[in-house]
């Protein structure tokens, strides 16, 4: 596992980012999460879709709530053939909440909180906070991931055109 320090911001203080970074190009690394009723999401049960994994520190900030209403948002419009994940550490008790409260139907929660699987195969684990990094990353339906942005200072939101477009052009 490979620490990149200084690989993001938070406030403009540099963070490590610990794990193994994915690149366009290469096969989706395999990952189990938490569902909001503890068992298992598996990125392969997901095979065949084009996945839009948004990567954020906690649904309980102003900005990773603004990604996850804004990627709620345009998954209404995207049809079956997409899945939008939000990833965090946040237990997934905290994140059933937030999607009640906030009317969040169009995407799934999954927690990484149990093991950081998702943030170490991804390279997104920042080892100072034990919280995963901002990103989005869209994996094609073979699998291979066609677009992927690591929000360099954490409290900015990501370029949702840019992700939305990939997303857009694989269907």
């Amino acid at each position: 596992m490979a620490d990149r320090p200084g690989a993001v911001t938070f406030h403009g203080n540099p963070l490590t980012l610990t794990g193994s970074p994915v690149a366009v190009g290469q096969k989706a690394p395999e990952f189990v999460a938490l569902r909001g009723d503890l068992s298992g999401f598996a990125l392969s049960n997901e095979a065949g879709k084009v996945v839009v994994i948004n990567s954020v520190p906690s649904l309980d900030t102003p900005v990773c709530a603004l990604q996850a209403r804004r990627f709620n948002q345009e998954a209404a419009a995207l049809g079956a053939g997409v899945k939008v994940l939000v990833v965090s550490m946040d237990l997934p008790f905290a994140q059933k909440r937030f999607c009640t409260t906030e009317g969040i139907a169009n995407l799934e929660t999954v927690s990484d909180h149990r093991d950081a699987a998702f943030g170490e195969a991804y390279g997104l684990l920042v080892k100072e906070l034990r919280l995963n990094a901002r990103a989005v990353i869209v994996v094609g339906r073979d699998g291979i991931v066609r677009y992927q942005q690591v929000v360099g200072e954490i409290t900015h939101e990501p370029d949702y055109a840019a992700a939305l477009a990939t997303v857009r052009s694989l269907l």
